[in-house]
């Protein structure tokens, strides 16, 4: 038996999230689809990160067994002949047995994509969150500070009714805001995020971008871990898992 290890890039636009569900278009049942079609096995495919609906990827990570023969880096290439072109196995390779992209992992990196414009993008509907408020970058900059560290991050999460009584305690490592014309990116890395915490945290980065909180909220919402104190949850197509670290 070999684990065999994908980087996998997609457009999430009209999938159903990551994870597998009962008649929902996802990019495991894609990729779980693939490996039958060029193996025919019944492999279970393991992902880093449980993307949302609508929530794209440059460098998911995820794993698999299989008793194929076929060479560990030629996976990639085939594996891309039975997917569709919104999905892409960027790299295959054999790893360790007890190599697992979830609990193996040691961080993460995401990327929101925010369209700051009185119109709305006609190439990025799928791909940024349009906010036609003028948003202060550099007020968003500074909130982002307080975010930086280990800290409680209760606040900043959706309940998980699947993870009862889970640790909400996460290192964020770094985050930063900058603007290119009209597209506002923020970029977060950490050690682990909580449901829906990199969405919450965009969500209220623009209420402090646009004068709707102060740049020290970010701190009142730490220290009362109340979710009610924080912004929307930003809406998922403007969200990428960048990459796992390992």
């Amino acid at each position: 038996m070999r684990n065999i290890k994908l980087t996998i890039e997609y457009d999430g636009t009209r999938y159903n999230g990551w994870q597998s569900q009962p008649g929902g278009l996802t990019i495991q049942d894609m990729l779980e689809a693939a490996i039958y079609k060029l193996t025919n096995e019944k492999a279970k495919v393991t992902g880093a990160g449980r993307t949302d609906a609508g929530v794209h990827a440059y460098g998911q990570v995820a794993n698999f067994y299989t008793a194929s023969s076929i060479p560990a880096g030629k996976f990639s290439f085939a594996l891309n002949t039975m997917l569709p072109g919104d999905i892409v196995v960027t790299k295959s390779e054999e790893v360790s047995l007890d190599f697992h992209a979830r609990f193996s992992a040691k961080g993460k990196k995401y990327e929101y994509l925010i369209y700051n414009s009185i119109h709305p993008p006609a190439l990025l509907k799928d791909r940024a969150w349009h906010v036609f408020y003028n948003l202060d970058v550099e007020a968003m900059n500074e909130a982002a500070l307080h975010l930086a560290g280990t800290h409680d991050f209760a606040g900043f999460a959706a309940r998980d009714p699947s993870r009862p009584g889970l640790n909400t305690i996460r290192t964020i490592r770094e985050v930063s805001v900058e603007r290119i014309s009209n597209i506002i990116r923020i970029s977060i890395s950490g050690d682990g995020f909580l449901y829906n915490m990199a969405r919450i945290i965009t969500g209220t980065l623009v209420d402090i971008g646009r004068g709707k909180m102060e740049a020290g909220r970010i701190k009142s919402i730490i220290d009362k871990r109340d979710r009610k104190l924080a912004g929307m949850t930003a809406p998922p197509q403007g969200l990428y898992l960048v990459e796992v670290y390992y």
